[in-house]
């Protein structure tokens, strides 16, 4: 128990999320738009917030 606590957290949701982003992004090549590209990201990681979605753009 005690190792347990002072193991880092693992690094496995981080590593899912990337290649889900990646596999995203291989996929929809043909995006012409970043904010259709961000949408697809945010409906496969979850349920997007759509009130904040449309207020924040890339720089």
């Amino acid at each position: 128990m005690h190792r347990s606590m002072a193991a880092p957290p693992p690094n496995g949701p981080t590593e899912a999320l990337n290649n889900l982003i990646k596999r995203i992004k291989r996929v929809g090549f043909g995006f012409r738009r970043f904010r259709n590209y961000r949408v697809r990201v945010l409906l496969y990681a979850g349920r997007p917030n759509w009130d904040l979605l449309a207020t924040i753009a890339p720089r």
